[in-house]
């Protein structure tokens, strides 16, 4: 039997807008996925506490409100400083090209802006998470 992977999908901070992770949700889990929502406005510690409790693979952050170079720092710190740093921490949202650059180079996997399919998000975390969890294995 297949393992399934598990994906924390947050709206942290204030952003109130969340038709489009729930679309992202419903794509996730359509395509096999099993997916945690955790609601709006989570804060940073709230999203790792439930990334470490669900024992997610990957957390998916959505931030529209322009506080992406706060958060994802935040989400990822959180995730080093409790031991977790082998979840795979992702999102999207609308940031600058030059921001999506530092934000990875902070160590968020990737970044889908607008115009990302729902199958650009799946193609990617069904290529990356195998390789993921197969080196957790061989540690």
């Amino acid at each position: 039997m297949e393992r399934k992977f598990r994906i924390l999908l947050a709206k942290p901070g204030l952003d109130g807008h969340d038709r489009g992770i729930k679309v992202i949700a419903a794509a996730l889990r359509d395509a096999g996925f099993e997916v945690i929502y955790t609601g709006l406005r989570q804060t940073s510690e709230q999203v790792v506490a439930a990334a470490i409790q669900e024992d997610v693979d990957a957390v998916g952050l959505s931030i529209l409100s322009g506080a992406h170079m706060t958060l994802f720092p935040m989400v990822l710190e959180g995730l080093r400083r409790n031991g977790a740093d082998h979840i795979l921490l992702f999102g999207g949202g609308i940031i600058a090209d030059s921001e999506i650059q530092m934000l990875k180079d902070t160590g968020v996997s990737e970044i889908f802006t607008p115009g990302a399919s729902t199958q650009d998000i799946v193609d990617y975390l069904n290529r990356v998470l195998p390789k993921i969890i197969k080196d957790e294995k061989i540690i």
